[in-house]
C-alpha cells in the first residue's frame, strides 16, 4: 500500500483519537538497527524507539532468532500451563533486579503491570488508598488513568476513588517557587501532608516512576525517593516503582532507574523495552508479598508469559548484556548529555535539559527567564527533524518537552548524527520566533 492508501484506511477504520505525530502522519514500513524507512523509502534515524521500546534496535538478530525458533514450536499457552521461556525469563529478571525482588507475574502491557501492582499492594496491606504523583502516567485503563496526573490523558473524566496525587519533584517548575537544594526537598515532605490531610492515614502504596516518562522526563533530586519512601512505610504503605520506561539499563550504570537513588522497591513494574517491541510486561515483588495472594481469589493471564514474547525478552536481555549493558548506556548517554547542554547554551529556546543515560529531555520555552512553554516551537522542531531524517518524541504536561530516547545500542556516531540534525533544526526554528 502507498502512503495515501494507508492514511485513508486509518481515517476510515481506526478511532479518530489515535495520537499521530507530524502534520502529515508518517507510515513506517521497515526497520533495521538504529534506522527505519517509511513506505516511500525515506530513511530515518530512530531516536525514540517506538516510545522507548525497541531497546536493542529494530530486528536485532538475537531477538529475531529466538522468536523464529519459538514460533515454530508453540505460539500460545496462557498462564495455565508452565512453560520454559516463562520460568527462565522470571529467573533472569530476578537476577538483575535490585534487593529481594524475586517473584514475577507477567502480563501484556505496562497498564496491566501497574494494575497488578496496585492490586497486590491492596491485598498485602489490607488498605485501599494509593498515593501517585502529579504529571505521572500509568496507562489507559480506568485505574491507569486515575493514577495518571495529567488531565489530557484522562479521557472520559475517569476517576477511581482512593487515589491521591502529591506534588512531583519538578525542580525546573517548582510549585513552591523554591530552588534546589535550599528548598529542603519540600516536594518530598508534601507526600506526608497529602497522607495526613486527604487519606485515612493508612495507605496501600505509593506509585511513582523514577523519571517521569510522559510527564516530560522529569528527574528528581538525589534525596527525593529516600525521604518519600520512609514516609510511605511509616504510614503502612508499599513502594511501587514504575520502571516501564526507565527499566533495563535505559538510565545508564544501573539496570533499573530507582537504583540511582539507592532505594529498594517493594514492587516493581516493567514493560516497553523488556521484549524489544513484543507485547510483554512484568510485576515483580518479594516472595513474602507475593505469598499474600494465596487463598485470596483466582487469577490468570491469557497472554501473560506468552512463549513468543518471553522468547523475545530473553533474546533482548542477552543482546543488552552483550551489546548495550548499562555501562555502555552511561558512556554514550553522558556524551549525548554534554552535547545537548551545548545546544542549550546556543539556543534560547532550550530552557532545561534533564534525564539520565539515553533518556534525555529538552524543555522548550519562549524565554529562559519567564519559562513560558514554547509548544508551537516543539511542533516546528518536529517538522524540521522529520524533514532531515530524525525521529524523536515529545511530552510533558504543557506538551513542550522533546523526549529523546534512542535504542540502547546507539553509539557516539549515532549521537553525532542526531545532534547535527537537531542543531540545524533549532537554528531554523530559532530564526522563526
Amino acid at each position: 500500500m502507498n502512503k495515501q492508501e494507508i492514511l485513508d484506511k486509518q481515517k476510515k477504520y481506526l478511532w479518530p483519537n489515535h495520537l499521530l505525530y507530524y502534520t502529515e502522519p508518517l507510515p513506517l514500513d521497515r526497520g533495521d538497527g538504529m534506522y527505519v524507512w517509511d513506505v516511500e523509502g525515506n530513511k530515518y534515524l530512530d531516536f525514540f524507539g517506538g516510545i522507548l521500546t525497541t531497546s536493542v534496535g529494530h530486528n536485532h538478530p538475537k531477538v529475531t532468532k529466538r522468536v523464529q525458533e519459538q514460533s515454530a514450536k508453540l505460539v500460545h499457552s496462557s498462564t495455565l500451563y508452565p512453560q520454559e521461556n516463562h520460568v527462565n525469563l522470571a529467573e533472569k529478571i530476578a537476577e538483575i533486579t535490585p534487593g529481594d525482588l524475586q517473584t514475577s507475574y507477567f502480563t501484556a502491557s505496562g497498564t496491566a503491570a501497574d494494575e497488578t501492582a496496585v492490586l497486590l499492594a491492596k491485598v498485602y496491606t489490607g488498605q485501599q488508598e494509593i498515593i501517585a504523583l502529579r504529571h505521572g502516567y500509568s496507562g489507559r485503563s480506568s485505574l491507569g488513568m486515575s493514577l495518571t496526573g495529567q488531565a489530557g490523558w484522562r479521557i472520559g473524566g475517569t476517576h477511581i476513588m482512593g487515589i491521591k496525587h502529591a506534588i512531583n519533584p519538578y525542580c525546573y517548575r517548582c510549585p513552591f517557587k523554591m530552588s534546589y537544594p535550599s528548598c529542603g526537598i519540600a516536594c518530598a515532605e508534601d507526600v506526608e501532608e497529602v497522607i495526613k490531610t486527604t487519606t485515612s492515614g493508612r495507605i496501600a502504596a505509593f506509585l511513582a516512576e523514577p523519571i517521569q516518562g510522559v510527564g516530560g522526563f522529569v528527574t528528581p533530586p538525589p534525596e527525593y525517593f529516600k525521604i518519600v519512601v520512609d514516609i510511605i512505610r511509616h504510614y503502612g504503605g508499599l513502594f511501587i516503582c514504575d520502571e516501564v520506561q526507565t527499566g533495563f539499563g535505559r538510565t545508564g550504570d544501573k539496570w533499573f532507574g530507582i537504583e540511582h537513588w539507592d532505594v529498594q522497591p517493594d514492587i516493581m513494574t516493567m514493560a516497553k523495552g523488556i521484549a524489544n517491541g513484543f507485547p510483554l510486561a512484568n510485576t515483580i515483588t518479594t516472595p513474602e508479598i507475593a505469598e499474600s495472594t494465596v487463598g485470596k481469589g483466582l487469577t490468570i493471564s491469557t497472554f501473560g508469559g506468552n512463549p513468543i514474547s518471553t522468547a523475545a525478552a530473553l533474546g533482548t536481555i542477552e543482546a543488552m548484556q552483550e551489546n548495550a549493558p548499562p555501562s555502555h548506556v552511561s558512556d554514550v548517554g553522558g556524551y549525548f548529555r554534554t552535547r545537548l547542554e551545548g545546544l542549550q547554551e546556543k539556543y534560547p529556546l532550550i530552557g532545561d535539559v534533564r534525564g539520565k543515560g539515553l533518556m534525555q529531555g529538552i524543555e522548550m520555552v519562549t524565554d529562559q527567564k519567564s519559562k513560558e512553554p514554547a509548544t508551537d516551537a516543539v511542533g516546528a522542531i518536529f517538522e524540521q527533524t522529520r524533514q532531515r531524517g530524525l525521529l524523536i518524541g515529545k511530552g510533558g504536561l504543557y506538551n513542550n518537552v522533546l523526549r529523546i530516547a534512542p535504542p540502547l545500542v546507539a553509539t557516539k556516531a549515532h549521537v553525532d548524527e542526531a545532534l547535527e540534525i537537531l542543531d540545524h533544526a533549532f537554528a531554523s526554528v530559532q530564526e522563526m520566533v
